[in-house]
């Protein structure tokens, strides 16, 4: 069985063709993507309309190109699947419709992809890891412990209560004026920093649950910024430094106390924890 997969939820163009054998085996046979980064550079984010709009110009090439790389005819795929939220409502729509339309043509079913359970499933397709494990979810809309117990058996155990963590990045990024996207750019000025120079809050981490908040943090970092004004290069770097060790401290509570809940509700099964985003 062979399948098309078209992403089209945020700022990347990718379609996929995926191979499953009888045995329920499954190959990626190609996988074609294309970023956006220069169409959104200038307005330091993701436009949700120009994204649509490059949705809309490059998506029929992508699916071709995702063809011809698997060696098949776009004919030939048994069923076709697409994203179908949550996201950028314009982008999902370009891809849904895109898909609606090829299934119609060819006469093959529709498979609507929810964007949250494939990222809870692709450790199977790529590692074959097996039910159940523990997910954390790190993406610029999403920040969540779930427990994937089986092909729709989900239980969510924390989740962010205002900015998830790449959406932070992302903003703290901007308001020090660097570059897009945000992420690897702190990443890479942090590696010149002091992450010990700025004490920055840690919230919720003393409550006895897995959700994360990253919006105080945001804060913290601004007013630093503020204080500090007119910021340095080294200024900057010391900030990036001190929020990424920040970060990377919130998480790792939060990922220890998750893992000592697998092991006291699922006694027996091996710690897994699977870290997906994008």
């Amino acid at each position: 069985m062979r399948v098309l997969g078209i992403e089209t939820s945020c700022d990347e163009t990718a379609a996929s063709i995926v191979e499953r054998d009888a045995d329920g085996r499954a190959t990626i046979l190609s996988n074609i993507v294309r970023s956006q980064l220069e169409e959104h550079a200038p307005y330091g984010g993701v436009v949700p309309e120009l994204a649509a709009r490059a949705h809309v110009s490059h998506l029929d090439h992508i699916i071709e190109r995702a063809a011809a790389s698997a060696g098949i005819r776009l004919s030939e795929v048994d069923a076709v699947a697409a994203t179908a939220g949550p996201g950028l409502i314009g982008g999902v729509l370009v891809g849904l419709t895109t898909a609606k339309a090829i299934a119609a043509a060819l006469g093959k079913p529709l498979i609507a992809v929810n964007h949250l359970e494939a990222h809870a499933l692709t450790a199977r397709l790529t590692d074959g890891i097996a039910f159940p494990y523990l997910m954390l979810l790190v993406s610029g809309g999403h920040s969540q412990f779930v427990l994937v117990r089986g092909v729709g058996d989900y239980q969510r155990w924390g989740t962010t209560i205002d900015d998830a963590l790449g959406e932070a990045f992302d903003k703290v990024a901007k308001l020090l004026g660097l570059g897009n996207p945000g992420g690897p750019e702190v990443e890479k000025l942090a590696s010149q920093g002091d992450p010990r120079r700025f004490n920055f809050p840690k919230p919720l981490l003393k409550e006895d649950r897995l959700d994360f908040s990253f919006s105080g943090l945001k804060t913290a970092v601004r007013l630093a910024a503020e204080q500090q004004a007119p910021l340095t290069d080294q200024d900057v770097a010391d900030i990036c430094a001190s929020f990424q060790r920040t970060v990377a401290e919130i998480v790792s509570v939060r990922a220890r106390s998750a893992l000592q809940r697998y092991a006291a509700e699922l006694p027996g099964q091996p710690l897994r924890l699977v870290v997906a985003g994008g």
